[in-house]
């Protein structure tokens, strides 16, 4: 076990009070599905959101403006396969094109690193090798079209390409927007670092010894029916490949809905 002492701060205003992070050794909570992939693994690639991207914003997971999210276009929307009900929102993945099986991948094009902000539906109208690319039991990369044609041209399509789960590397610490009510608390987690999805969470108020578990919501939005207002919040994180942190009193009692706090620590790698 190892513990550091750090400290919690509201975007914007400055350092709020004091964090203590607690980091435990892996235990591989949600791996073992296609999602949790660490070898390269054969899949393929289409593109969507228009050429300047602006139709990636929003998403499944929640996340909004992908640009202010600290995500940018380098995003994919992920089949329901890989979407794992939302829980692999924030995990990154390395993709590179078969250029042996596809005269549409660069040859020299390398590799590209991108997380999962969104979902890539179905199409049960359509066949899953003629449209519906995304339809279970598929794997799929829907990718923001700035981080398709680096791989290939657009002309193509579709492409073949293998994948694997890579450590996140975010800039700062983990990040908590609050919102909901003063008896609904809906918590939006993201710029996590390491394995990048969060796949469970406890939320504790200062007044009580007690972790309250979160109840996934949607994408990366946790739900919890407890009335904490004017108490400090603390939140205990658990990622996809079973490290867990522990961020005390993250929230000072003087917290508000719809403000976002952002603590110095951040998970380390895969």
């Amino acid at each position: 076990m190892k513990s550091l002492f750090d400290s919690c701060k509201m975007l914007g205003v400055g350092i709020l009070v004091s964090a203590l992070l607690l980091m435990s050794e892996p235990a591989f909570v949600t791996a073992g599905g296609p999602f949790a992939a660490l070898t390269w693994t054969d899949s393929h690639a289409t593109f969507y959101g228009g050429n300047d991207g602006s139709g990636t914003m929003g998403g499944a997971c929640g996340y909004g403006n992908m640009y202010s999210r600290g995500y940018g276009l380098k995003t994919a929307a992920l089949s329901s396969t890989l979407f794992n009900n939302g829980l692999s929102c924030g995990a990154c993945f390395e993709l590179k094109c078969k250029v042996a099986e596809s005269r549409w991948c660069y040859a020299n094009a390398g590799s590209i690193t991108v997380t999962a902000t969104n979902l890539c539906p179905a199409n049960p109208a359509r066949p899953t090798n003629n449209g519906g690319w995304c339809n279970p039991p598929r794997t799929h990369f829907d990718l923001a079209y700035a981080m398709f044609i680096i791989m290939a041209k657009p002309v193509g399509g579709i492409i073949p390409v293998q994948y694997r789960r890579v450590s996140c590397v975010k800039t700062g610490g983990v990040r908590f927007t609050l919102n909901g009510n003063p008896w609904f608390n809906l918590v939006l987690v993201y710029n996590v670092a390491g394995d990048g999805n969060v796949v469970t969470i406890k939320m504790k108020g200062s007044k009580s010894n007690t972790w309250y578990p979160m109840k996934h919501n949607w994408g990366q939005n946790w739900e919890l029916k407890q009335k904490l207002a004017g108490q400090a919040l603390s939140f205990q994180l658990t990622t996809g490949y079973g490290k867990t942190m522990t961020f005390t009193n993250c929230a000072a009692a003087n917290w508000q809905f719809g403000q976002t706090y952002e603590a110095d620590g951040n998970f380390g790698g895969l």
